[in-house]
């Protein structure tokens, strides 16, 4: 099968970063099915694996986003068969979906929504798989009721525009994102944000011009390390921070006086760990897709860059690491 992979750690400036191999066809084996590639999304983590994890001259393969149509199923599978179409973010610890044929337990598996196109689709899995578990899982906020102040830092990202949607469509709380140019803050009202503030200015001093009092809930999803004493200033006492970037330091001194909770979120440790829970990622993936078919939510899908090949992938990490895009980069077809 054809597939793009990445030999050796390299910046994006070297020519051939990543590149076209070709590679046997894999076969499923318990609950794995064997997915036809039709569409990639790009994501941080890509570049970061990328960056992080040298392999030693052995072509590993890339990409956590995919839709596309089951192949075949091992033994043990039974929510889907072959001729479904899916869509996922797979495993960290297992070969990415930037080749035509891919395994992926179904248990972390969602049925595709039926009125998107695979490129669409394939925006849409390891962000609000991210956002729903951050918002739901990690952070508890409860629905309707919930009439909180939450503050989204970097809302026109991948995961800001899943968490903003999310949030609208399902909970009642305030929803404050950031951006720091016309057209990602335009973005984020356009998702639902009620208000949107600049994370390149003063961010305590624009929270507090909008009379909501202390951030009961904060989503800080990049540039942790940058914002940590201004978070620190706006979180509510008794709040919650949900983290996901990967900050140099975290002075968590800085929250104690406001006694407030620090959570984590990887939407890879439920397959990672093999969790009892990993088929919450397949019912949430479930119900995003109806949601998605019901016009409540829409794909966070922002440009589609062509083919799945190293050419394009290559386009794709550059503009990744430039740290401006908006919403998700798509690649469809080989």
């Amino acid at each position: 099968m054809r597939a793009v992979a990445y030999r050796h750690s390299l910046p994006v400036e070297a020519p051939d970063f990543l590149e076209d191999v070709i590679l046997d066809d894999p076969a499923p084996k318990g609950r794995d099915l064997l997915v036809r590639i039709e569409a990639v999304a790009v994501n941080p983590v890509d570049t970061k694996v990328r960056k992080n994890v040298d392999p030693a001259g052995q072509p590993k393969v890339l990409g956590y986003d995919a839709a596309g149509v089951v192949v075949a199923t091992g033994p043990d599978a039974t929510l889907f068969k072959a001729g479904d179409r899916v869509f996922y973010a797979g495993a960290i610890d297992r070969p990415g979906t930037n080749s035509e044929l891919h395994l992926v337990d179904e248990r972390i598996v969602g049925p595709m929504p039926a009125s998107l196109d695979f490129a669409a689709a394939a925006a849409m899995p390891l962000t609000f798989i991210t956002a729903w578990e951050l918002l739901f899982d990690r952070l508890g906020v409860k629905g309707r009721d919930d009439k909180r102040a939450i503050l989204v830092v970097g809302g026109a990202g991948g995961v800001g525009s899943a968490a903003i949607q999310l949030a609208r469509a399902l909970t009642g709380v305030t929803v404050v994102a950031t951006a720091s140019r016309p057209e990602s803050a335009q973005w984020c009202r356009d998702l639902g944000a009620h208000h949107v503030i600049d994370h390149s200015q003063d961010l305590a001093a624009q929270w507090k011009a909008l009379g909501l009092g202390g951030a009961d809930l904060i989503l800080a999803l990049t540039q942790t390390d940058q914002h940590m004493a201004a978070l620190a200033d706006i979180v509510a006492p008794q709040g919650k921070l949900g983290l996901i970037d990967d900050p140099k330091g975290f002075d968590i001194a800085l929250f104690k006086r406001k006694a407030v909770s620090i959570h984590w979120e990887f939407m890879f440790t439920r397959p990672l760990f093999q969790t009892p829970d990993m088929d919450e990622q397949h019912k949430l993936l479930k119900k995003v897709a109806e949601l998605v078919d019901q016009g409540v939510l829409k794909s966070t899908q922002s440009q589609s860059l062509g083919k799945i090949d190293a050419a394009t992938l290559r386009r794709a990490h550059t503009a990744i690491e430039s740290g401006r895009t908006i919403g998700k980069l798509v690649l469809a077809g080989f």
